[in-house]
């Protein structure tokens, strides 16, 4: 059974653009300001590069269009804080100095496209279209580098680097940091007599499981491995994170396409430790994993919190 992969620019949803045009000729902006509100375009105008910094720092656009000769800072110039401050942003240069600078020059300071003045609208058009079909090209491939194809959840090579992540900002706001890691008990057997399509099915159905169960926008998800997935928990101390892991297993235990497999759920809460931030993480998994570990020993379908003695499991549904 093959999983919810994104193969093609259909499965990446299409993304809000918001455009900062920037130009010192009044005449210019409303020419432009007119040709983007035919189009449905949100828009936003500056008349320099300082002008279009502060409106940035105010809210992020996604594609910028600049002219390049302009008072107090000229669009090279902004380019180069675009690029070194908001790398995402596209930005399209629309001049009519050719001789200053040329096509080479804009493209190696981070500019996607150029197009001289006087333009005709319809190559604009066309320039900004394979701009924002670049855009949803990116997308789709940096959501197929941190996702698991079969289940859609992050993977563990994401895991890792959101991990850490969490790690230092819960360090440096000094806030609780809990991690689960969950596994499968009895799928070996399941895949062994059921067979491998249904164990992806199984797979499917814990990760849908996982994303209703969770705090939304909150906690993160993962495919650690194999059929071992893992949850990051931020802003909860151990027993709030066994409120969600309970969570997790209740709503698996009443899914109808578990076939008779249950969860086994260990969680750890991060620690902070005169150790290198590498080793404090790596033990962070460690217990968690441990904890897991002890659940299935202690006979499975149940929550183990590392260091703590176990107790029947109370899920209040929070």
């Amino acid at each position: 059974m093959s999983g919810p992969q994104v193969s093609s620019l259909s499965d990446v949803p299409q993304e809000f653009q918001r455009l900062l045009i920037v130009d010192d000729d009044p005449i210019i902006l409303d020419l432009l300001t007119e040709f983007f509100s035919s189009l449905d375009y949100q828009y936003r105008t500056a008349r320099n590069g300082l002008e279009a910094i502060s409106l940035l720092e105010q809210a992020p656009s996604t594609i910028v269009i600049t002219d390049l000769l302009m008072p107090e800072m000229n669009g090279m110039e902004l380019i180069s804080e675009i690029k070194s401050r908001w790398p995402d942003i596209d930005i399209i240069v629309v001049t009519g100095y050719g001789r200053e600078f040329s096509y080479t020059d804009v493209i190696k300071a981070g500019a996607s496209d150029f197009i001289k003045k006087p333009f005709d609208l319809n190559e604009l058009e066309a320039k900004l279209n394979r701009v924002i079909r670049e855009r949803r090209l990116r997308s789709l491939l940096k959501r197929s580098s941190i996702r698991d194809a079969l289940t859609d959840l992050y993977n563990r090579r994401f895991f890792d680097q959101r991990l850490t992540e969490e790690v230092e900002r819960a360090t440096r706001q000094d806030y609780s940091l809990c991690l689960i890691i969950l596994d499968l008990d009895r799928f070996k057997r399941l895949n062994d007599s059921l067979g491998h399509q249904i164990g992806d099915e199984v797979l499917q159905a814990l990760a849908d499981i996982l994303k209703r169960s969770i705090r939304h926008c909150v906690d993160i998800p993962f495919r650690y491995g194999g059929d071992e997935f893992a949850v990051i928990t931020p802003y909860v101390d151990t027993w709030g994170a066994r409120q969600i892991a309970e969570r997790i297993r209740h709503n698996y235990i009443d899914d109808d396409k578990r076939r008779e497999t249950t969860l086994s759920l260990g969680i750890s809460s991060f620690k902070r430790t005169q150790q290198s931030l590498g080793e404090d993480i790596s033990a962070f998994i460690q217990r968690a994993d441990s904890a897991m570990y002890a659940a299935k020993r202690a006979g499975g379908n149940r929550t183990v919190i590392y260091g703590e003695p176990e107790r029947v499991p109370q899920f209040t549904g929070l």
